[in-house]
């Protein structure tokens, strides 16, 4: 079936009993029919093909409200399975980052703010160890922290280089 440009609903039947359907009407009359008949016959032959009309355009209707559904519907799988790739992108990216990452990603844990300062080894030991030497293992014994502990108090009277 064509497809209705117009909608049928808002159609008007016209006045068969007016002057410019005067031929029609004078096809269908005869002895045994009036132009009365006539003028009847007309109107139910366009309220018949109205009615038919109404029926098609509202299928068309109908297709035309499937077709969007569809396409909406199509339209928002579209937009799952893009957002879904996406998730998925940046999970992966996220666990590489972790992978190379260990140490950023390490959990924190949940200790209280030392009360007591923290104790260092001496001042050459800590020297030694940032050019790479080897530390004797007594420096980071309790004697060692004790001494270095008691030895890092300088003398006011000793010159610094």
């Amino acid at each position: 079936m064509p497809r209705l440009t117009s909608d049928p609903n808002l159609s008007v039947c016209p006045n068969y009993a007016d002057e410019t359907f005067a031929d029609t009407r004078l096809q269908l009359t005869n002895e045994n029919m009036t132009e009365a008949q006539a003028v009847t016959i007309l109107r139910n032959i366009w309220q018949t093909q109205n009615t038919a009309d109404k029926n098609q355009c509202q299928a068309q209707v109908e297709a035309d409200r499937e077709r969007q559904e569809n396409l909406e519907r199509l339209c928002d799988d579209e937009q799952e399975r893009q957002e879904q790739e996406r998730l998925d992108e940046e999970e992966a990216a996220q666990k590489e980052d972790k992978k190379k990452n260990k140490h950023k990603y390490s959990a924190i844990p949940e200790l209280d703010v030392p009360m007591k300062p923290v104790i260092l080894p001496s001042p050459y030991a800590i020297r030694k160890l940032d050019k790479g030497d080897y530390v004797e293992l007594w420096y980071f014994t309790n004697d060692g922290l004790n001494d270095a502990k008691l030895k890092s108090s300088v003398d006011e009277d000793a010159m610094v280089m």
